[in-house]
């Protein structure tokens, strides 16, 4: 039994376990959103908010603090960020640090929250090697800039609707003279039917008249 025990053990022991949160929070401080698991991300969640609350904070001792928890690593954004420098072997030398940003930027939004800056989006869709549930785990106010994109079936519905409005808004417009325009096509389809047919049945009469002359002069010559 688990009495007293909080937290997610996520099958990882203590180390391996705030390595992974100090690795997703950087991520999401970097682009402003990640996907990941369910419970993966219900986990980090209070690491991060705890450091964007000593973050609002901005003094000296808990910059020391947010750097004892996380680092003071470089953000790399792309492999073509202009802001990244590299030396002649492509290791990344200079750029902007997450603390920082963290601290100017990120920070100064939340100036009037308590806390909450965080929201998790459920995914209608699972991992491919084990089947578990996804989410997107992004930060509060980055909705224009980091929506979560989100792609599933196709379906017709919205086509179906979409059909359905264009059909009554031009029967507004134009009275009866809408509806008769949509059935004008059908009727000229149907009227179109059975002439074709009937030049059909033209063609194969007269085939078939013309093969009984042939056998007919066949026998007189025989």
């Amino acid at each position: 039994m688990r009495h007293r025990v909080r937290g997610f053990k996520l099958g990882r022991h203590t180390n391996h376990r705030k390595a992974m949160w100090r690795n997703m929070a950087v991520s999401l401080l970097t682009h402003g959103q990640i996907t990941t698991t369910i419970p993966k991300a219900k986990s980090v969640v209070p690491f991060v908010e705890k450091l964007i609350t000593a973050a609002k904070k901005g003094d000296l001792a808990n910059r020391r603090r947010v750097i004892k928890m996380i680092g003071d690593q470089i953000m790399v954004k792309s492999e073509n960020d202009p802001a990244i420098e590299r030396n002649q072997y492509g290791e990344i030398v200079k750029g902007p640090k997450v603390v920082k940003t963290l601290f100017d930027e990120i920070a100064p939004k939340y100036a009037d929250r308590t806390g909450g800056y965080t929201r998790i989006i459920k995914l209608a869709k699972h991992r491919i090697g084990d089947g578990s549930s996804l989410c997107v785990l992004q930060l509060v106010g980055d909705e224009d800039m980091s929506a979560p994109q989100v792609s599933g079936q196709y379906s017709r519905r919205r086509d179906k609707a979409n059909k359905r409005m264009e059909f009554a808004a031009a029967k507004r417009k134009g009275g009866t003279e809408g509806a008769t325009a949509v059935a004008e096509p059908e009727a000229e389809e149907k009227a179109e039917a059975p002439v074709e047919e009937a030049a059909a049945e033209e063609t194969t009469s007269e085939e078939a008249t013309e093969t009984k002359a042939d056998d007919a002069e066949e026998k007189k010559s025989e």
